[in-house]
């Protein structure tokens, strides 16, 4: 390989997602060129740690062996086909095992990712109000601090100023609720004495405008990009109540926290309830092909219909359920299922959760917390402070072979669910190191 020549062919022609400008340009960007379990390797055949799963999606690591043989069978019978008045075995199959991990009957229509899959999540709420002859429901709550990706509309329902600033005058409005955050709780409560007053705006806002409402939607648990805010699932289980209560759709945003991230195969599960609509991406293919999808209550689907009144849903995407993405998916739901990968994701998450402890009052540090194999590190800020320190936290780490990427003062690891309890115990204590001595 001739790093010289793909290092200027990427500073010349390739626009990289989040990253600033001046990084780009710089030219120092590792290549990665391999993967192997939780390691990916770059050109020069270096060893990195991938402590955040490639955004969160690569939960069985790279290069399952499993998984790349599915992809390749799939790919000799059948590259594309599209859904529309077609159909093929692995949509077919696919569609199966999801529904079937629903204690109710559901519907899933494909998408390519997390935000598309928000996307028709959104339009089948406002639609359903519309079918059943009530279109005044044409409203949304959210949290703020809440992402749901970078579309229009997720962005409308996952408004960062820090992100999405130049479009605000573009988006829809909707209501939000302050964020809840055990970690840095707003009302200065600890687990022992909560008295969940953070709920307190959400059901205002569902009960004062429960008539408009068409859906609230939420990322379960987590707020994963808007600063890694976890939450109690009672919040959830008061929330998910009160919108069965005042009429209302429950929307979750499962792309990031599903598929064992949090313990659970579903991190509403924590919660105990079913929302009326769960959106999946990142690791429903382990992360190596994009495929998402949006699980529907099927008393919601029964109204789509197309008689007498043409009801049909008029939204779709060409690689929708792509054969060879589903293939990766389906191989991949069996692994989870054989490997029991949850199980080990909710022992590990334990793991996790000790040694993090050890970073519980150091100077500096603002605030340890953990959920499932989601590890968070809260520096403190003080005038951009906290954000520089985690930038150096993360390059010394880098230059140690293992990979993050802090979101502002917050340092958080998502390492793979098959990763080893000595890998990652080691990570958390070079990360504890990393973060005394920057």
């Amino acid at each position: 390989m001739d790093v010289t020549r793909y290092r200027a062919m990427d500073r010349e022609t390739l626009w990289h997602p989040y990253t600033k400008r001046s990084a780009a340009e710089a030219g120092t960007l590792p290549i990665l060129c391999r993967g192997e379990g939780p390691y990916l390797f770059d050109e020069e055949g270096r060893r990195y740690l991938d402590a955040i799963s490639s955004w969160w999606s690569c939960n069985l690591g790279h290069g399952h062996p499993r998984i790349v043989e599915a992809i390749i069978r799939q790919a000799r019978e059948l590259q594309h086909s599209i859904l529309g008045n077609l159909s093929h075995p692995r949509a077919i199959e696919l569609a199966a095992r999801l529904a079937g991990l629903f204690p109710d009957r559901r519907r899933v229509l494909f998408a390519s990712d997390g935000a598309s899959a928000v996307e028709a999540a959104l339009k089948i709420a406002l639609q359903y109000w519309w079918n059943v002859d009530r279109p005044g429901k044409r409203r949304f709550a959210a949290l703020d601090f809440a992402y749901h990706g970078d579309t229009l509309g997720a962005v409308s329902v996952g408004f960062l100023p820090e992100f999405h600033k130049p479009f605000q005058d573009s988006l829809f409005p909707v209501f939000q609720a302050p964020s809840p955050c055990c970690g840095t709780c707003a009302f200065g409560q600890t687990a022992g004495d909560c008295r969940e007053e953070c709920f307190d705006n959400m059901r205002l806002i569902v009960r004062d405008h429960a008539h408009e409402l068409a859906a609230v939607i939420v990322e379960p648990l987590c707020q994963c990009a808007g600063g890694m805010r976890i939450y109690p699932a009672e919040y959830l289980r008061r929330l998910a109540a009160l919108c069965r209560e005042q009429d209302i759709l429950l929307i979750a945003d499962e792309v990031a926290v599903g598929f064992g991230r949090t313990g659970r195969m579903f991190a509403f599960e924590h919660a105990g309830v079913l929302p009326d609509m769960v959106c999946v991406g990142k690791s429903l293919s382990a992360g190596y092909l994009p495929i998402s999808a949006t699980l529907v209550k099927q008393t919601i689907y029964e109204t789509f219909t197309d008689a007498p009144e043409d009801r049909t849903f008029y939204h779709g995407h060409t690689f929708a359920g792509n054969p060879i993405a589903a293939a990766a998916a389906v191989e991949t739901l069996r692994v989870f299922e054989e490997e029991r990968i949850v199980e080990r994701a909710e022992a590990m998450g334990r793991v996790l959760a000790e040694e993090l402890s050890a970073l519980r009052g150091r100077a500096g540090v603002r605030n340890v917390r953990s959920l499932g194999m989601i590890g968070v590190v809260e520096l403190e800020e003080g005038r951009g402070a906290g954000a520089a320190r985690a930038a150096r936290v993360r390059d010394r780490l880098r230059a140690e072979g293992i990979l993050l990427r802090p979101l502002g003062a917050i340092i958080y690891v998502m390492p793979p669910l098959i990763v080893e309890e000595a890998v990652l115990r080691d990570l958390i204590r070079r990360l504890a190191r990393s973060i005394t001595e920057c």
